[in-house]
């Protein structure tokens, strides 16, 4: 069953359009959601949180739409940014009793059992709280919560590596149930190579790509070779063709490796890869209009 429904949604700005993003995320499962800064990923996080009102679209948890009953749609979201969003004049103490009074679901004892797992300092002012400190804080008071969907925007930026594998092996225990999921926006394209599910692509408002991130790497090939020696056929097939003095790399669909012949090199190609090479190609057809 489907745990995030998301039909036509779109935004309209004067300098940037949303437009018609659909996909469904089944409950268990983890999405990455990656594009180019202002692609329209916070856009769409954003509408999905409700925190934005659409243009058009539809949007439903597990169910159940905004429109139909706001307070238990947000209750079954767990959202965490890449900006604490708790005042910095409170300490763990004021946050705990908001927290216990806002969300019917709030668990002071998880809330308590993730501030002494993380050694988070109870009597310090959440301003002086490191990067990390104030990450983990966000991800115990959503933890701490009966929520059905996280939605995390760039929460992993700025952290070392050892927070954020604490924090992926996080993301993949919530989802262990199999009746909650996780969408997930980060410019890490490797942790998604860890954890992720489906793979949503979007660039200026636009889907490019979206599939399930195992059959995405096997929809394409990294090429590698020398510019010489790329006939036509195959060069009006490349995807984000970058070439320097060493020769060049591109994107290949699968179905068109027998353009390749036996002068160039090849392989699988990671997430982090294909969206480069699709955001290069993108930029390069736009300049050269």
């Amino acid at each position: 069953m489907e745990l995030l429904e998301v039909k036509n949604l779109s935004k309209h700005y004067k300098s940037f359009d949303l437009k018609d993003i659909s996909f469904t995320l089944p409950k268990g499962f983890i999405m990455g959601y990656v594009g180019a800064n202002g692609s329209g990923k916070t856009t769409t996080l954003n509408l999905i949180t409700g925190i934005l009102k659409g243009t058009d679209g539809e949007v439903q948890i597990d169910g159940l739409s905004r429109e139909e009953d706001v307070q238990a749609y947000k209750e079954k979201i767990g959202y965490v940014g890449d900006e604490s969003y708790f005042p910095d004049h409170f300490k763990i103490k004021h946050i705990r009793t908001i927290l216990k009074d806002f969300y019917p679901t709030f668990s002071a004892d998880q809330f308590n059992g993730f501030i002494r797992d993380w050694n988070l300092p109870e009597n310090k002012l959440i301003k002086d709280f490191s990067r990390g400190m104030k990450v983990m804080l966000m991800f115990a008071s959503v933890l701490a919560r009966d929520t059905k969907l996280l939605v995390l925007d760039e929460a992993t930026n700025g952290l070392d590596p050892v927070m954020r594998t604490e924090i992926l092996k996080l993301l993949q225990e919530y989802v262990m149930d199999g009746e909650r999921s996780v969408i997930f926006s980060t410019h890490i394209l490797s942790d998604l190579e860890q954890i992720a599910d489906y793979i949503y692509f979007i660039h200026r408002g636009r889907t490019v790509l979206y599939d399930a991130k195992d059959e995405l790497v096997e929809r394409f090939l990294l090429v590698k070779g020398e510019s010489a020696k790329i006939p036509p056929a195959l060069k009006k097939e490349l995807i984000g063709l970058e070439e320097n003095a060493y020769g060049f790399e591109a994107i290949l669909p699968s179905d068109k490796a027998e353009l390749l012949g036996s002068a160039f090199l090849f392989e699988k190609p990671t997430i982090d890869q294909i969206v480069i090479h699709y955001i290069m190609s993108a930029e390069n057809q736009a300049r050269a209009k």
